[in-house]
This record gives structure tokens, sequence and C-alpha cells, in this order.
């Protein structure tokens, strides 16, 4: 099987000839670009001088290619719109220093100027004429959104100002896809993910507005899961004209290259903490249900890919109403959270849903433990979700910045001795 078929078969709850393997293929499943260049140095890949391509600034997740992906045995690529988080395009690359000392190239428009006290501060589209919308702490590895939110005013709140970054394709937005394919997945040999529009409603990510250079609306984080039960109608208003945006753009991208792509990024949008669900049963039926449900009947009515939810922490309660409202894939599988407990994962929903992550806690194990602690937490895990397919090993969340490499390469020999 190539990277594809493998990915394909296993998404149909088949046995694969080898473990299907993702890392790279989303923002959810990345590694930080200095583990990145610590993989690449360890595989005697380039010279110490050479940098790592940030692909997701908001992250600094790093670009796995081809070279790196076949010695890992990566079977997966993500496909992204030409913006970042942060409004300005991924182009006119240059050169920069991570606080660590890792040598990276980001986007023209990244700001790489530190402030008075050494943090980096981005812009909304690059526009320094307007407050920075989030900040790397000095000696950080990635950025956190800076709430600009107005005063708010209920008589005079408009749903439409929630709505501003949502956008239909144009012909250049397109355009970038189509090369972006053929410049990541020329000959289809790797299973394509689409990260291609934002239908996760109530992404915590995007709420701040950090693409936005004046953002109006409810864009404090606390304040919008607040107002998901004292606003709740303007919450819903929001939400159906996401989903307007939302399933245009899929059509747009169906019909120019969705025979292309294999899997679509649906929702990024967390519903659980390390103890358990943030948010009730009913409440997730009456508010956000019904929108996956819309968009991943459109999907799957429309198109042959499978659909992709990011939803941390301990979810297990909720797992039944993902799966009626469509869901394919549930990811990250946080096995270290409250009731997620993977053998019986495995057996409820194993003939369900596929489980794209799960394969070694990035909180304790891969970040703190043994060599040896690692590769039989991968063995046992790998050993519990692979039977009957269903199952793509990747890490619990992105691997992080601070991670030490020979854990790391630990975990790469491991999954590659038990495929």
């Amino acid at each position: 099987m190539n990277p594809k078929e493998r990915i394909l078969k296993a998404l149909e709850h088949k046995e694969t000839d080898k473990l299907p393997v993702d890392f790279g293929g989303t923002s959810n499943t990345g590694i930080h670009a200095s583990v990145v260049y610590k993989l690449r140095q360890h595989y005697n890949l380039d010279d110490p001088l050479t940098p790592v391509k940030v692909i997701e600034p908001y992250q600094m997740l790093g670009e796995i290619d081809d070279e790196l992906k076949s010695i890992m045995g990566i079977d997966t690529v993500g496909l992204e719109g030409r913006d970042t988080i942060f409004g300005f395009e991924k182009k006119d690359w240059k050169e920069w220093i991570l606080f660590d000392g890792t040598p990276v190239i980001v986007p023209g428009l990244f700001n790489t100027d530190p402030d008075e006290n050494g943090n980096i501060c981005q812009y909304a589209k690059g526009d320094k004429n307007y407050p920075p919308s989030a900040k790397m702490p000095k000696g950080g590895f990635f950025t956190d959104s800076i709430i600009r939110q107005k005063k708010l005013d209920d008589n005079h709140l408009d749903p439409d100002d929630n709505l501003e970054e949502f956008t239909i394709f144009t012909d250049n937005d397109v355009a970038y896809l189509k090369e972006e394919l053929k410049r990541i997945n020329n000959e289809n040999y790797y299973a394509t993910i689409g990260m291609i529009t934002n239908s996760g409603f109530g992404d915590i990510a995007f709420v701040p507005g950090p693409m936005l250079k004046d953002p109006k609306g409810i864009r404090d984080i606390e304040e919008w899961y607040v107002s998901t039960f004292t606003r709740k109608n303007y919450v819903k208003k929001v939400f159906a004209g996401q989903l307007e945006v939302a399933l245009e753009n899929y059509r747009i991208i169906n019909e120019e290259i969705g025979n292309l792509i294999d899997v679509v990024h649906v929702s990024g949008t967390d519903f659980g903490t390390q103890q358990g669900l943030f948010i009730s049963k009913d409440m997730y039926r009456e508010l956000y249900k019904p929108f996956n449900k819309k968009v991943n009947d459109w999907i799957h009515n429309n198109t042959n890919w499978k659909t992709f939810i990011h939803t941390c922490g301990g979810i297990f309660e909720l797992i039944p109403d993902l799966i009626e409202a469509g869901f394919d894939i549930l990811n990250p599988v946080q096995i270290s959270a409250r009731g997620m407990d993977p053998k019986k994962l495995k057996s409820e929903y194993g003939k369900h849903v596929t489980f794209w992550g799960g394969g070694i806690d990035t909180q304790k194990i891969l970040s703190f433990g043994t060599s040896k602690e690692i590769k039989d937490q991968v063995r046992s895990l790998v050993e519990i979700f692979s039977p009957n397919g269903g199952f793509v090993f990747s890490s619990v969340h992105n691997i992080q910045g601070n991670v030490p490499i020979e854990n790391v390469v630990a975990m790469i020999e491991a999954f590659q001795e038990y495929r």
C-alpha cells in the first residue's frame, strides 16, 4: 500500500499492511519547529545553519518535508489556505532565530522585532498601525492571542461583527490551493487533509480575532463562553452565518479540487478539560450539534471526504453525540484525561469512529518519560487501537518545542518497530 491507500483503508475500519501515521497533516498533529530542526540534525539531513520553515506561526509548527516524512514513515500531508491565522500571507520568507536558538524562516509580515520587554508581538495582516493581536512572551515557544474586545452594549450587539473573518473564497484563494497541492502532493501519493475553511463553531483560537486589525463583537474568551449561555440567540446567529460561508467554501473547493482531498478538518472546538466535559451534553445538542451535523451531512452527501474533529479533554460521554453529528475521525484522543481509557474507547466506539491520535501521552510520557516508558506506552496503545483498523497513529496533540529530542526519536523508533 502507498500512504494514501493505507490511510483510506484505516478509515474504512479495515486492517492495513502497517500502522498508518500522521505528523504534520494538521495544526493539531504537528511538530514544533525547534523539534523539527533537531530531528533534521539527528538524521543528518541538514547542516546546523539550515533553517526550518515555520508553516503555522501561531503554534510555531515546522514543515515536515518529503525527506523527513520518508524517514518517519508519515502517510499524510496537510493542505491549508494562503493566509496565516494573523491574516498575512505565507510568502516573502525571511530568516529569524527562535528564543532557543533554532534558525527558522517565517513569512515576510511576521514581526521579528522584540518590544521593550523582549516579547515578540504579531499584528493582524502585519499592520503595526493597530495594536498587536498576539504575543510570544520572551523565552516562549508559541504565541497567545491578545484580547482587544471593546466595551459591550447588549442593545447594539450585531452578530455580523463576529462574522468579519468568515469570507467566501476568491479565485486567488482557489489558485493558491491548486498550486500548493502541486507543491506538497504532486503525485497524489499522500493522504491529503484539508484545513481549508473555518467550520469549527466557537473554536476559541479564532474568537479573539487574531487576523483582524480592529475586531468587533464578542472577542474576550471568557465573555464568549459566558455568552453561549447568556446570549444564546446571538451565538446561534453567528453560527448560522458561519455555516453559510463554510458550506459555500466547501462547495467551491469540492468543485475545483474535491477528488484530491481525502479528509477535511471540520472542527477544532474543544469540549473537554482534563477532568471531563466543560459543556453539558444538552448544551452541545442544542447549540453545536445541529451546525456540526449540517456541515458533515453536506460533506457526506456531496463528497468522498472523511470528517475530522479535534476536541481535547475527557469527552468520553460526548462521543455518541459526535458520531451522531457525523464525525468520522476523533482527535487528539487525550488518553490522560479523566474517563478516556483506551481499551474502553476502542471497545465502545472503535467500530464507529477512527481514533486519530492517542499514540502517546504528550503531557507526561513523551515530555518527561524514559525511552523505555515511551516505547512501552507506544506498544501498548498500538496493540489496543490498531485491530480492525480505525486508527491513525499520532501523538496526543502537537509535539512541543522543549520535548527532548531523544524522547521524540524513541517514539519514532517505537511506532516503526510496532508497525
